[in-house]
């Protein structure tokens, strides 16, 4: 869900707000990629605080849980409020860091397909040494390793025939 600037700046003070702001669009690009990196870090803690906040209140208001810490006035309403707008923020970081990579990554697969071009243009013009005076011995034949099987040829057929015998005989019996 989206939420405007102004609602976003009114649950968060400044240097929170900060955190927020770097991941909206026109901002988001001048990030480098290392702070990028700790902003999503800072963003998930900021996240993880205002989720553990509304669930503590919240268990609080079913009596469930002690309460914890008197300067915390008020419902699970605000924590919940900021826990979004920071899911969201975390949200556009993680896009962000996945599209550089992916540009990162296409630009790697370019750089690697136009090496491998050059190095296949660069072996069409190989040049080769001139032939000597004299031949080489050259390659050597090795004898085959495989067994050869032969069938003599009165063994070829016997074993249909064989059958051909056995049910006549069966046929006759009956």
């Amino acid at each position: 869900m989206s939420y405007c600037h102004k609602y976003e700046r009114s649950l968060f003070d400044f240097d929170e707000f900060e955190a927020v702001r770097k991941t909206h669009h026109p901002f988001v690009y001048d990030v480098p990629s290392d702070e990028l990196m700790e902003l999503r870090v800072t963003l998930r803690q900021m996240r993880d605080k205002e989720r553990t906040l509304a669930r503590q209140k919240r268990r609080e208001v079913r009596g469930k849980a002690d309460p914890r810490g008197g300067s915390f006035p008020g419902s699970a309403e605000q924590p919940q409020k900021r826990k979004q707008v920071l899911s969201s923020a975390l949200k556009r970081a993680n896009r962000e860091i996945a599209r550089r990579r992916k540009i990162d990554a296409r630009a790697a697969n370019v750089e690697a397909a136009q090496r491998a071009l050059a190095t296949v243009r660069a072996a069409k013009f190989r040049h080769h040494p001139a032939a000597d005076d004299h031949a080489k011995e050259g390659a050597v034949a090795l004898p085959s390793r495989k067994r050869s099987w032969t069938i003599p040829g009165a063994k070829v057929g016997s074993i249909s025939q064989m059958n051909k015998v056995s049910q006549a005989v069966r046929d006759a019996r009956a």
